[in-house]
């Protein structure tokens, strides 16, 4: 089968959600520093490095094909949480987050005839969590490589009360707004 758009993530959460509206892609990952700019709020940060990457890949790939790239950060006040260094800092955020509504920012980069962008912002509530299950949870190894320590698809989804907005945006690509972005380019799914 043709790919359809080369994808500028390594996420195998973007790659099953891609699959799940059969859309037809290239892997093509892009390592970038993704150290937010000095007073860059976590909305400019999210796109910023979404069309970052989507820029990147076009350059690398120097192919016809459209390059989607998304960035997803977990916001609690306006601190943006990456992905944890280490134990500590896992169970830090994860401490953090406990009993709290924070939001999820995803933003997706497009480049094909034009440059399209979009940002999806949820909000997440943490019920309370003990430090037993918060280190029980790092043992399992997920957090490991998760914006904020959690994956919502996932064994993490048992610390979530409710959730306002994108749950396919809090995994790393809204599929509304993708499929939004996708219908704008021309791409077809489901076929």
């Amino acid at each position: 089968m043709t790919a359809q758009l080369i994808l500028a993530s390594a996420s195998p959460r973007r790659r099953e959600l891609l699959d799940q509206i059969q859309v037809r892609y290239l892997v093509k990952p892009v390592d970038l520093d993704e150290t937010p700019l000095p007073n860059e709020s976590p909305k400019e940060y999210v796109q910023r490095v979404a069309a970052e990457k989507s820029a990147a890949c076009a350059l690398q790939c120097r192919s016809n094909l459209p390059v989607l790239a998304a960035d997803t950060s977990v916001v609690l006040g306006d601190v943006i949480m990456g992905k944890p260094r280490n134990q500590d800092d896992a169970i830090a955020m994860l401490r953090q987050l406990s009993g709290q509504t924070h939001q999820v920012m995803t933003a997706l980069s497009l480049r094909g005839h034009q440059h399209w962008q979009a940002l999806t912002v949820t909000e997440v509530t943490f019920r309370q969590l003990t430090d037993t299950e918060i280190v029980a949870y790092w043992n399992t190894g997920e957090p490991l490589d998760k914006a904020g320590s959690y994956a919502i698809q996932g064994l993490g989804g048992i610390f979530v009360e409710s959730l306002k907005g994108s749950f396919s945006g809090v995994v790393g690509l809204p599929l509304f707004e993708t499929a939004e972005l996708l219908a704008k380019q021309g791409i077809e799914f489901f076929k």
